[in-house]
């Protein structure tokens, strides 16, 4: 334990590194912005490394207690990290070595949490080291012998059917555990569920600060590739396009998630477009792209009119289908509330667009530590009825994709019936949600002429 604090005190100790230029929370997004600074790899480590211990000294304890659990053991092998303990791993242990299991306990009384890591190597000073294979080379047994002598009432392990990121203990290593544990202890083994979404979904104040910037380097690269940097009506592909972002992450050192999306709406054309389409004039253009960098995510979507010779801007209906849209989303916000499920948030947001003679479809989602994040979903694009993955209550402190979309009938179009879809991250303090770096109000315009 003193190894631990010691490491611990010499984190908490560093002076400050740089960080993002520092870009305040706003509801409103810039149009063309530049791209932040990006931080060196030592920076990026610095940062991660710093946060984690924050996390670990702060998030742990309340979740733990709000859960009534006292003792939470992870395992994790070698390449088949489980979700959890991969966001608890170092900067510098871009891997568990070998088999690590890690162990949380609360003592109670106001005591500190125990970090453990029964495993061969350190991990980074973050968990104190709790095996010796000299005096004990069973990896197993090591590990039962520390829960047993600490007598939990509840030894949680991540084992879920519903959520992805609760269900990381695998069937052999679960078997070897609970072979290696009193027998008298085994019925006290439940599913860590709640703690490993509490703790993926938080997001804490030193996260929020770094966030803003995050968001605004995804809106500087999709504001690059709308525009004539990128796109020559008559020539550019949709194709050429997504794979222009993967060019132009690999130029910034940073990664994207998943394969940006492109596609094109037009006038007489039933659905969207993709792949090999040539972009034109008149086309309005989707695109779905996010990144990661400092361990976090964004997922964004926004919309561009390619103009006609001679336009100066959108059709009327078009620019009424984004404000439709727009409309969703701010009845969509006003259903946040602590407590509530993300199935009662979907169905009070669609009843009141409905009402307003919108036509939506809602499918949001967390995002954090992974694009599509831990926590109640709000809605999927193939279901807007209550789902079993929206029952959980919505908690404060936790940042949110706002995905969805509105149909409108644009007349310009012959009254054909568009796709206005729009997704942009916010942030939830328990009481009001607000847009980490704005939101798109107004079509992107790309002209035809140079």
């Amino acid at each position: 334990m003193r190894q631990l604090l010691a490491a611990a005190a010499v984190l908490l100790a560093a002076p400050a590194i740089a960080a993002p230029a520092p870009i305040g929370m706003s509801e409103t997004e810039q149009a063309a912005p530049a791209v932040p600074p990006i931080l060196s790899a030592r920076e990026r480590a610095d940062t991660e490394n710093r946060i984690l211990a924050e996390r670990l000294d702060t998030v742990i304890p309340a979740i733990m207690r709000a859960e009534g659990i006292d003792l939470w053991l992870l395992v994790a092998r070698e390449y088949f990290e489980e979700p959890v303990v991969a966001s608890m791993l170092d900067a510098e242990s871009m891997h568990a070595r070998r088999r690590t299991i890690l162990i949380f306990h609360d003592p109670g009384e106001g005591k500190p949490v125990e970090r453990l890591t029964v495993s061969r190597y350190g991990l980074g000073g973050l968990f104190a080291p709790a095996w010796d294979p000299a005096k004990q080379p069973d990896q197993w047994q090591a590990a039962a012998d520390i829960v047993a002598a600490r007598n939990p009432a509840k030894i949680a392990v991540n084992v879920s059917d519903l959520h992805q990121f609760a269900d990381g203990m695998t069937v052999s290593q679960y078997d070897k555990f609970t072979a290696a544990l009193p027998a008298a202890l085994r019925p006290r083994i439940v599913s860590g569920e709640g703690l490993a979404i509490r703790w993926l979904e938080t997001r804490t104040p030193a996260e929020m600060a770094l966030y803003p910037a995050i968001e605004r380097t995804a809106h500087a690269v999709i504001a690059e590739a709308f525009s004539r940097k990128v796109i020559t009506p008559g020539v550019t592909t949709a194709e050429e396009v997504q794979w222009w972002y993967r060019d132009r992450l690999l130029q910034l050192g940073l990664d994207a998630w998943f394969h940006p999306s492109i596609a094109i709406q037009r006038a007489g054309v039933k659905g969207m477009l993709e792949g090999a389409e040539v972009i034109r004039p008149g086309d309005l253009l989707w695109t779905d792209f996010g990144i990661t960098y400092l361990r976090l995510n964004t997922d964004t979507q926004h919309l561009a009119y390619v103009l006609k010779p001679g336009e100066t801007e959108a059709p009327a209906g078009l620019r009424l289908g984004l404000a439709n849209t727009n409309r969703v989303q701010d009845i969509l916000l006003r259903q946040f509330a602590v407590g509530r499920s993300g199935n009662e948030a979907l169905a009070r947001a669609r009843a009141e667009a409905k009402a307003a003679g919108l036509d939506p479809s809602i499918y949001s989602h967390p995002i954090g530590l992974h694009g599509h994040g831990a926590g109640p979903s709000i809605g999927f694009w193939d279901n807007q009825n209550a789902d079993p993955r929206g029952d959980a209550p919505i908690h404060a402190n936790t940042a949110w994709s706002i995905e969805l979309t509105s149909y409108t009938a644009v007349p310009e179009w012959g009254g054909q019936r568009v796709d206005f879809r729009a997704e942009e991250n916010a942030f939830f303090d328990g009481k009001t949600v607000r847009y980490i770096d704005g939101r798109q109000t107004s079509l992107t315009l790309i002209p035809s002429d140079p």
